[in-house]
């Protein structure tokens, strides 16, 4: 907007009190003072409160955000026992000892991991379950306690089932260590 000299009707800057022309006095134009007024509120704005709502719901959102993440872009503890079943498989069967072959490793639902063991050279009606349980229950166990190699299974609250079949393919007995056994 352009202020308009009284006298020639030259076109001014808002800001002259003169005329570039012809040198006479420029009226005062309300439109200027406005702005300038404008200008000065804009100086002295209130500061704006806390919008406690906006943040709570920021927060909200990036926990959220965080948890779908972390869902997506961690693999899960399932989708990792699969990984060390298959690594664990590609060298099955192996002899554990004279009486014991690990047929494979079979990764189960709610985090729980089953090895699965042939007694070789007997069968079921030659075993006696309670002799077994008594000698081999303790030693799975005090392995899931303390056995670094089991270290991650207790770190992630891992369910170990231990079932036993004999030369046959019978089932013989299965034994489970849960995470609060191994605490």
């Amino acid at each position: 907007m352009k202020n308009v000299c009284s006298n020639c009707e030259a076109e001014n800057e808002m800001s002259s009190k003169y005329c570039s022309i012809c040198g006479y006095k420029l009226p005062i134009v309300e439109n200027h003072n406005i702005e300038i007024e404008i200008e000065q509120k804009k100086i002295s704005k209130p500061v704006k409160k806390w919008n406690w709502k906006a943040a709570l719901g920021f927060i909200v959102a990036f926990i959220a955000m965080f948890f779908i993440t972390q869902s997506f872009f961690k693999p899960s503890i399932d989708r990792q026992l699969v990984q060390i079943a298959n690594e664990l498989n590609k060298n099955c069967p192996m002899n554990v000892d004279q009486y014991t072959t690990l047929k494979n490793a079979v990764p189960l639902p709610n985090s729980t991991l089953q090895y699965n063991y042939t007694l070789v050279e007997v069968t079921k009606a030659e075993i006696e379950i309670d002799t077994v349980k008594k000698y081999v229950f303790p030693g799975l166990l005090e392995n899931a306690k303390s056995s670094p190699q089991m270290k991650y299974f207790r770190d992630n609250k891992v369910t170990l089932n231990y079932s036993y079949t004999d030369k046959n393919g019978v089932f013989v007995t299965e034994y489970t260590i849960s995470p609060e056994m191994y605490e």
